[in-house]
């Protein structure tokens, strides 16, 4: 058996390493664990893994790779009622994705359903368990309080032979739900809630998405956790802050049945502002219809990530840069859009479309002419290749790249100035034509013929460059711009009468309709790219060739409507 009470002294922190490294590495300088290390990632198939898993798969792969050991994928599904085969799937896809390789070794805890039975059988026989009949609010009500001990049940001194019968009936079918459950014999009066005789097993009439209907009773997380990593052979059980009181039941379990017995190592969980992360509330969003599914790319699943278009190498700096630590915290989401963008400038290619097109008339152009201009994909990086785009007399701009009335700094567009088309000509405005309510519809200009490519002959500058779209061969293209799925930062924290679903962004999503150059007509889903000057975008799987749909990653810069508005704040 491992000694797993090995003192802190001896496992110093190491500079440069968080905890969890720095205490791995004493271990294996210490020949603890035959200086071997195998972790493990266990989620439970009930949903969608999210962003704080991810934190865990990075850490548990992470730890693996780093000191040549393993690392096992376990699904914990001991609750049929809530488990499926879609949740093991996209578990699959995500951890896969986020570049967690578990070389073949997948496990389940239903794998060891019979194992785990015959040492239940194993502490009632030893008198360390037994079968109670109380109800689940009488159990409750019995557990006592922080500050006041339990009380036991008067089921607690069954004989073992009482025991053993009953939980062997138990498996067989004989009794109702919530009829009777095993529960551990430890010390009602512990001031660890957790070590109160907890439940082991209950009674579960339901199919499992397994083993189908060969089981009536499951067994309890806190006790299949800590056997299966034993089976396993583990050595660092890492797991979140919550655990960190379960870690007594842990041992208390591995020690008493007398297996090998990993460390269990707790780091604080993620808590990211604008999100949640707890699984109930996330299957309210889903159920509930306020989101379009579980990859919705408003929601924190690594799923919904990835359909917006974050990278896997945006998502593992993201929980590098987090760190591990022992104290909880909450981390701004502005960081994870800063991943996003370092990771998207160097490998996205660039693409020009106008999401808010205003029309631009070049008048002393020619009515017919049709030039082509070739484009790099990126500016900084020739192996992208380029592009071809069209130019001709009547194009669109960005409505926000064109001030009536200027503000200071302004280096766009506006009467009588002169900016820059990229990598095409210099424009002039000359004239703003107005509807009958005096909202701008088209702007015309004139173009200089000696500045083909964007540079005048005559040494001439301006300030301002903006992008721009041949009206005649625009792509017309649905874009889903998505904003933050609440509008407070911490909607966990609601008020008094009412819930986070009150926090709900009604401006989390805006659809329009973009004009974009013809190039990413027939580009696949989960296609990257930026659309120059206003941030990263991603081929949606709703789109159809020359049809395409992009989702909004995350934007370059604030707009000049947002700085004008934050000025005047």
């Amino acid at each position: 058996m491992s000694d797993h009470n090995a003192s802190e002294p001896d496992r110093k922190a190491e500079p440069g390493l968080d905890f969890i490294r720095a205490l791995i590495t004493a271990d294996n300088a210490n020949g603890r664990f035959d200086s071997r290390v195998h972790t493990r990632f266990p989620p439970e198939p009930n949903g969608y893994l999210h962003i704080g898993h991810a934190k865990s798969i990075c850490l548990n792969f992470g730890v693996a790779r780093e000191f040549g050991g393993k690392c096992n994928l376990r699904f914990d599904d001991t609750n049929p009622l809530k488990e499926s085969q879609e949740y093991v799937d996209s578990i699959r896809e995500d951890v896969k994705w986020l570049g967690g390789d578990w070389e073949g070794r997948e496990f389940y805890a239903s794998d060891y359903f019979e194992q785990l039975y015959q040492y239940a059988e194993q502490l009632i026989l030893a008198g360390k368990a037994y079968v109670d009949s109380l109800s689940a609010d009488e159990i409750r009500a019995h557990r006592g309080t922080l500050t006041a001990p339990g009380t036991e049940s008067p089921y607690r001194n069954r004989s073992v032979e009482e025991n053993l019968d009953l939980f062997r009936r138990m498996r067989a079918g004989e009794f109702k739900d919530g009829e009777h459950v095993l529960r551990a014999k430890i010390d009602m009066a512990s001031p660890n809630v957790v070590m109160r005789d907890p439940t082991l097993y209950r009674i579960r009439h339901a199919h499992h998405h397994r083993t189908g209907d060969a089981w009536c009773i499951y067994p309890m997380y806190d006790y299949t956790h800590c056997i299966s990593d034993s089976i396993e052979g583990i050595t660092h059980s890492i797991c979140t802050l919550e655990f960190v009181n379960n870690r007594e039941l842990y041992d208390w379990t591995l020690d008493t049945l007398g297996v090998y017995h990993p460390q269990q190592l707790e780091f604080a969980r993620l808590n990211l502002t604008y999100t949640v992360l707890s699984k109930r509330k996330l299957i309210q969003l889903v159920e509930g219809g306020y989101v379009n599914g579980w990859d919705d790319p408003r929601m924190p699943t690594i799923s919904g990530l990835r359909r917006r278009g974050v990278t896997p190498e945006a998502l593992q700096d993201f929980c590098a840069r987090i760190g591990v630590a022992k104290a909880d915290s909450v981390v701004d989401f502005s960081l994870l859009e800063f991943c996003m963008r370092e990771h998207l400038n160097a490998v996205a290619p660039r693409v020009m479309g106008v999401l808010d097109p205003i029309k631009v008339v070049i008048e002393n152009y020619p009515d017919d002419q049709v030039e082509t201009f070739d484009m790099p994909y990126h500016p900084e990086d020739t192996s992208h290749g380029s592009r071809t785009v069209p130019f001709s007399k009547v194009l669109y701009i960005e409505r926000d790249d064109f001030r009536e009335d200027p503000p200071k700094k302004y280096h766009r567009l506006a009467p009588g100035a002169e900016v820059r088309l990229r990598y095409a000509y210099y424009i002039t405005c000359r004239e703003v034509v107005k509807d009958a309510d005096g909202n701008i519809t088209e702007l015309r200009c004139t173009y200089d013929p000696a500045t083909k490519g964007g540079w005048s002959q005559d040494g001439r500058k301006v300030k301002g460059t903006i992008h721009w779209v041949s009206a005649a061969h625009a792509l017309h293209a649905e874009v889903r711009l998505y904003e933050h799925l609440f509008s407070v930062e911490n909607p966990n924290a609601a008020e008094e009468g009412k819930t986070f679903l009150d926090y709900l962004n009604p401006d989390s999503l805006k659809t329009v309709t973009a004009m974009l150059e013809p190039a990413p007509a027939d580009v696949a889903p989960g296609t990257r790219v930026q659309f120059e000057r206003i941030g990263y975008f991603c081929a949606d799987k709703d789109g159809t060739p020359g049809k395409p749909v992009f989702n909004r990653t995350v934007g370059l810069r604030d707009s000049w409507a947002k700085i004008e508005k934050k000025e005047g704040a």
